[in-house]
């Protein structure tokens, strides 16, 4: 996590101008969509960058167990992505952009279910192009997703009305449920991946 930490301070120089330009275009997103995007920037921007420079040679040298490597990653995620909603909510503030609390929490299990799908892809596929697909689809879903939603509520009554039909409280306990058992579920995955693989 020590070496992450060296790692983010780096990208950090990157992450702040890419917040104001989110910030400055928050109009065309979805909140939730912005600080999703800020949540997951810097997690996958970290694996891409350990992926492409190799450094799982020089961890797998060191006294550490695969189990530790695997670890520090994800328990890594979860603080950067945090970190990062936070900074995002301030510079929203500072745009004079609104948001709730509500948008927080989505991000937040969005953030978790991307790095669920995505840190798996990278111990597992070649990293070279992985990183720029995937912010690529970040900003087109950010794009798209606002569409989608709407057409999915004027459209598919019979959802909407299962959804209605449930409490506030059970939708985002339920929400928080699948996020998180995503992203146990991918850190399984990837330690199995992890740990077969050869460097």
């Amino acid at each position: 996590m020590k070496k992450d930490f060296i790692i983010q301070k780096v990208q950090i120089i990157f992450f702040i101008p890419f917040i104001i330009f989110i910030s400055v275009f928050a109009d065309l997103f979805s909140p939730a969509l912005v600080f999703m995007m800020a949540g997951a920037y810097i997690p996958i921007n970290g694996i891409h960058f350990d992926a492409l420079v190799n450094s799982n040679i020089l961890l797998n040298s060191l006294p550490y167990t695969r189990n530790e490597i695997v670890a520090a990653k994800y328990i890594g995620a979860l603080v950067y992505m945090l970190l990062s909603i936070t900074a995002a909510g301030i510079t929203l503030v500072l745009f004079n952009y609104n948001y709730s609390i509500a948008d927080i929490a989505i991000a937040v299990g969005l953030s978790l279910i991307l790095i669920a799908m995505v840190f798996p892809l990278f111990y597992l596929l070649n990293p070279a192009y992985l990183g720029a697909v995937i912010l690529i689809s970040l900003a087109i879903m950010a794009a798209i997703m606002p569409s989608i939603i709407q057409y999915i509520v004027h459209n598919v009554t019979e959802f909407t009305d299962f959804l209605s039909s449930l409490s506030t409280a059970t939708i985002y306990l339920s929400g928080a449920i699948i996020s998180v058992s995503f992203f146990m579920i991918s850190w399984l995955i990837s330690l199995y991946i992890y740990k077969n693989k050869v460097f």
